[in-house]
């Protein structure tokens, strides 16, 4: 059963593959907010997993992150989270992301759980 207060926690490293140079999304070799942002969804979607029905998935459906501080390559950068509010098949997370000097970017993130094959059968059908 899902409830407030699951919390997680994943981690990865900056490199090029994952840069905003690299992704186009800016034209610097630093750990890219597209790439913190995957950080973010992938780290609250695990931390719902375990405690779905079979046949049950998560999708992102909102994020609102800022990204206050620059990582560089090489640098370990993780993110927590935390399941924060539960409205039927919404959920809500607070999301942080920290590299080896602090905080490098903040917001939250929604998700919603959806039965996958219905999911996918529509998505196909429209």
């Amino acid at each position: 059963m899902i409830k407030i207060g699951i919390k997680n926690r994943r981690e990865t490293v900056s490199t090029q593959e994952n840069s905003a140079e690299r992704l186009g999304s800016g034209n610097v070799p630093v750990f890219a907010t597209i790439s913190m942002i995957g950080l973010m969804e992938k780290t609250c979607l695990e931390s719902v997993l375990p405690f779905l029905e079979p046949g049950q998935d998560t999708v992102g459906v909102h994020v609102n992150v800022s990204h206050c501080k620059a990582t560089p390559a090489g640098m370990k950068v993780w993110c927590e989270s935390e399941l924060v509010e539960i409205d039927r098949r919404r959920l809500i997370f607070r999301v942080a992301a920290y590299d080896e000097v602090g905080l490098i970017g903040e917001g939250t993130h929604e998700r919603f759980i959806i039965d996958k094959e219905r999911f996918i059968s529509k998505t196909y059908s429209q």
